[in-house]
């Protein structure tokens, strides 16, 4: 492959002219530029990431949105590899000198990621969520090359510590997360990429600007939430089996401030009082439980918590995350020494321990 970045970043944008005023967020730490010949976009996220949204600053990195129709490279990626429980092709990727590009198999976007260029190009429009990853990604490499973990979990903050909970695939972490959101002095922290480091004597935790997506099954069931269907949805899904209804993909972005009103979004790290494992089952008859445990004796609940950097993780030396790299337990467990861990069991009680984990 002789092909250099800067060769495959022409291609994608194709000549394209950007408008002239980006959309700069303001993260923790980082300010961002997002950069794009689509004002319908620029809008679009103008929206959705409205509680970071700054009108001025130099900003630490630029991201390219290219929106065309999806690009047709033909190179020879190669298939990233799938968490254990999934399944299908969702994205291949191609290393290039310096550079990776990672091409989405369902929606045709590419997106190229390196120190110096970080392009997404295709539709991006219709799949204004996988733009939002990419910028998320921007955040999340800067975060751990600062020494932040990455953890799969849902948290909240409340009274200036936060609660935060992990589950194996479909254990319900984000719907425990939006019950105990109904407490009104809670705030939503992140709902799938939550953010661990040791500092001094704390934990220290925080999240990412991307709001919840979730699964109709968890909007049923949740009065709040109850705006984002329409009747015609209400009625095709209360119609389906409730197993059929808890596998259904079919992912809904929630409004925080729109659904639980203004300033319920934490953005500023806080310290991490507790961490929940859902290892409860749908199919159980047994009352829930819940008891402390201790992660050195109970790693098989750590991987509930561990996520991979992904494929868009560059490190500080310029190589970038390899899909088979094992995970560094040590890390977790250390920084997780002196944090209340806790495990749910039994039969799934949402409400019951929402109250419960607040008291906790």
């Amino acid at each position: 492959m002789n092909m250099m970045p800067q060769q495959v970043a022409d291609q994608l944008i194709g000549g394209r002219e950007f408008l002239e005023t980006p959309l700069l967020l303001g993260l923790d730490g980082q300010l961002l530029a997002l950069r794009s010949n689509s004002a319908e976009l620029l809008d679009k996220l103008r929206t959705y990431f409205a509680h970071v949204v700054v009108n001025s600053g130099e900003p630490d990195i630029t991201v390219l949105a290219v929106e065309r129709d999806a690009p047709q490279l033909d190179l020879p990626y190669e298939d990233w590899p799938r968490e254990p429980g999934k399944t299908g092709r969702k994205e291949a990727s191609l290393d290039l000198p310096g550079a990776r590009l990672i091409y989405k198999v369902r929606t045709g976007m590419t997106f190229l990621q390196s120190d110096e260029l970080r392009i997404a190009a295709g539709p991006c429009v219709d799949n204004d969520n996988q733009v939002i990853n990419f910028i998320n990604n921007q955040y999340m490499t800067w975060l751990q090359r600062d020494g932040w973990l990455n953890c799969h979990a849902a948290a909240l903050s409340i009274n200036g510590g936060a609660l935060a909970m992990a589950g194996f695939s479909g254990g319900g972490k984000s719907t425990l997360m939006l019950h105990m959101l109904e407490h009104p002095d809670t705030a939503f922290i992140t709902n799938d990429r939550l953010f661990i480091r040791q500092q001094e004597a704390k934990v220290e935790s925080c999240g990412i600007p991307k709001l919840p997506r979730i699964n109709p099954g968890t909007i049923l069931h949740n009065p709040r939430l109850a705006p984002m269907l329409s009747a015609e949805e209400k009625k095709r899904l209360q119609a389906m089996p409730r197993a059929e209804l808890w596998d259904l993909e079919q992912k809904y972005d929630a409004d925080i401030e729109t659904l639980y009103g203004a300033g319920r979004i934490e953005t500023k790290p806080c310290p991490l009082r507790a961490f929940m494992v859902l290892n409860w089952q749908r199919d159980s008859d047994e009352p829930l439980s819940v008891e402390r445990v201790d992660l050195r004796q109970r790693k098989d609940l750590l991987a509930a918590i561990m996520k991979s950097p992904g494929p868009f993780y560059q490190h500080a030396d310029g190589q970038f995350h390899q899909g088979r790299a094992p995970f560094d337990e040590q890390a977790y467990l250390s920084v997780l020494e002196n944090v209340p861990v806790y495990e749910a069991r039994g039969g799934i009680d949402f409400d019951t321990l929402a109250e419960r984990y607040l008291k906790l």
